[in-house]
């Protein structure tokens, strides 16, 4: 596997913003002006340790504070760092914006409070992308581990996949960690099929990679819940949700997801899969 790295991984300096990325990250904000200034500290320590070229997209999603003023200051002094500016529709259309605007080979998505702390990236690796197409953070998958998260947030959780298992899929144990990584070819063939703007967009993505065979691995994590972190409404929120799986099962059931081109990319050629180090 080291001599399949060698292929692709190259001595670069991850400040130049006029290199091609080898990784896309993309943090969907909304109004997160508290909490971009440690986030955005802590990727660039990790950025900055890494022998590919990553860039780093904040999303704006129609914030009504200081997010975009404060990603504007950050990037005189940070040039991979980029702004995107969308209206608010969402965390599902901020991420479709992301891709969309993406340059990197791969796509990597965070929340904005790194609940999966950034290092943890080291999990997707290269042998993980010689097996998938899809690689999402799972706090469910064996190996994986919560901190600090109440029992009402675990209880929605759990009956959140209970209801994707029921109208959708089963197989995939926790659909909604905020942290995924693709293949560029693959996210931008599920963003342009995806019609869910909300927070159920991940399992829209699920939907249609499996319909179309795009292969989809869960990689454990460390995930951290704090208080203050959570832009859920947990009543809102919720139902607002289920809303949108009924849509897609609808959408899923009447063929909406059927025509949409396949990548050349797939797991079957992992030589460019990304290696990311602690």
């Amino acid at each position: 596997m080291q001599e399949q790295h060698a292929t692709w991984l190259e001595s670069m300096s991850t400040d130049d913003a006029s290199v091609t990325p080898t990784v896309s990250l993309i943090l969907p904000a909304f109004n997160e002006e508290q909490r971009l200034p440690k986030t955005l500290a802590s990727v660039k320590r990790f950025v900055e340790q890494q022998r590919i070229a990553i860039e780093v997209m904040v999303v704006n999603d129609g914030s009504t504070d200081q997010t975009a003023k404060l990603v504007r200051a950050a990037m005189e002094r940070w040039p991979v760092l980029r702004l995107v500016d969308a209206p608010h529709r969402g965390k599902g259309g901020a991420v479709r914006a992301g891709v969309l605007a993406a340059r990197g080979q791969f796509v990597a998505i965070a929340d904005a409070d790194l609940s999966m702390p950034i290092e943890q990236f080291s999990r997707f690796n290269a042998q993980v992308f010689s097996r998938c197409d899809v690689a999402i953070g799972s706090r469910e998958a064996p190996g994986s581990h919560r901190y600090h998260e109440p029992f009402y947030r675990h209880l929605m959780g759990r009956f959140f996949n209970l209801l994707v298992q029921m109208l959708l899929f089963s197989g995939i144990k926790d659909t909604q960690c905020g942290f995924k990584v693709l293949r560029r070819s693959v996210a931008l063939e599920l963003c342009r099929a995806q019609t869910i703007d909300g927070w159920a967009f991940d399992v829209e993505w699920l939907v249609i990679a499996r319909l179309h065979g795009y292969a989809v691995e869960e990689v454990p994590i460390d995930w951290y819940h704090e208080a203050r972190s959570s832009q859920i409404h947990p009543v809102r929120d919720s139902l607002a949700m289920t809303r949108e799986l009924l849509k897609i099962r609808q959408h899923a059931r009447g063929g909406q997801y059927d025509a949409i081109a396949h990548p050349e990319a797939s797991a079957s050629n992992p030589a460019a899969a990304p290696e990311i180090h602690r």
